[in-house]
């Protein structure tokens, strides 16, 4: 039987699986900062509940403005949405009846809005024997008869962020064939701005980015995210979305969560921190790690270690980590962890290492 899909919701696992669950469950299985919201943001919150007495700014302000700033970038290349998939969604509509070309191992959400649109999918398979690097040249060649390609950078599940040469490459040849290229960057927050597409958009009208403001921030139950894309793109996304798409409370919430460099700064240095301890450990183990620059990573047990086994193991002793039985190119050799506080991952650590002593 196959596990069920479970990110972020593990009491539904414990559920499906007919599981008892501990009294004491830690998730590893989402990925977003185990820091927590911002001060600042929980500073304001009493504040924040006058917002639901009015109707929320249509153009989803404050929040746009605090984006076009912290971007540098004109507002007419913005729009704001209620979480990166609500825009995955709206920019799937843009290719309804067509072709699309998507790239795995990916984030899940790709395929289930491009199918519910009658989208022709061309699946390519980045190979784990090479670390998942992109295959280029087939990507290029499925580009040639596609309307669009989907990229996750950094990568989800795997936490590989590709060559930018390899992207800028991607890119021009989207130009010469007439293919959009969607890059999610949903977790470069965690790696370098300075990696993301954004500036170099002007020069790049076919290509869309989506960004998340659910794993920096810790505030996935807020539901906020954008799309930055040439201004006649933006406007056909507006077209298409809902009214009021952005309540008054995320709009405010994501404003102030944009002036928070410090707390970016501690995030990106915990996450490195913890995820390179976890891979030296994992290694040690005789372990294969993806080489993630994210706050995730995934691995794969030496040969003769069940992950399923390993995972069910976890799982009574309330740790859950993320299957990868939905994964296309991953088919369920390997689990992902996020990366937590440093006494969680300690937890998890222990219980891994009773694991490789007994296997």
């Amino acid at each position: 039987m196959r596990l069920p899909e479970h990110g972020a919701n593990p009491f539904n696992l414990y559920t499906k699986l007919g599981i008892k669950p501990p009294e004491h469950v830690l998730d590893f299985s989402e990925n977003v900062n185990p820091a927590g919201p911002p001060q600042s943001v929980i500073k304001i919150w009493p504040e924040l509940l006058s917002t639901i007495s009015e109707y929320p700014n249509p153009a989803g302000e404050p929040f746009l403005s605090a984006i076009a700033e912290f971007h540098g970038i004109s507002q007419a290349c913005l729009f704001a949405g209620n979480g990166a998939v609500e825009l995955l969604a709206l920019i799937a509509e843009r290719y309804r009846g067509k072709q699309a070309v998507v790239v795995h191992p990916t984030f899940s959400e790709y395929e289930a809005t491009l199918l519910a649109r009658d989208v022709v999918i061309s699946r390519i398979i980045a190979s784990e024997t090479v670390g998942f690097e992109l295959p280029l040249v087939e990507i290029m060649q499925a580009m040639e008869t596609a309307d669009v390609l989907y990229l996750c950078t950094p990568n989800n599940p795997t936490g590989i962020m590709p060559k930018r040469e390899t992207l800028q490459e991607i890119i021009r040849h989207g130009a010469e064939v007439h293919c959009d290229v969607v890059l999610d960057e949903a977790f470069i927050d965690f790696v370098d701005e300075s990696l993301s597409f954004i500036v170099e958009l002007t020069a790049n009208p076919h290509v869309i980015i989506v960004r998340s403001m659910t794993k920096m921030y810790a505030i996935p139950g807020i539901r906020l995210g954008y799309v930055v894309a040439n201004p006649a793109v933006i406007n056909q996304i507006k077209a298409l979305a809902p009214h009021w798409n952005v309540n008054g409370i995320a709009a405010r919430i994501g404003a102030i969560c944009l002036q928070e460099e410090s707390y970016r700064q501690q995030a990106i240095q915990h996450s490195n921190q913890q995820r390179e301890k976890l891979k030296g450990f994992l290694q040690e183990n005789g372990c294969t790690v993806t080489d993630s620059v994210t706050n995730f990573l995934s691995f794969k047990l030496p040969e003769g270690q069940t992950t399923r086994e390993l995972y069910r193991v976890l799982l009574g002793k309330g740790i859950v980590v993320r299957h990868s039985e939905n994964f296309r190119g991953m088919d369920g050799r390997w689990l992902r962890i996020g990366l937590k506080k440093e006494v969680e991952m300690a937890n998890l650590t222990e219980e891994l290492r009773r694991w490789f002593a007994e296997n």
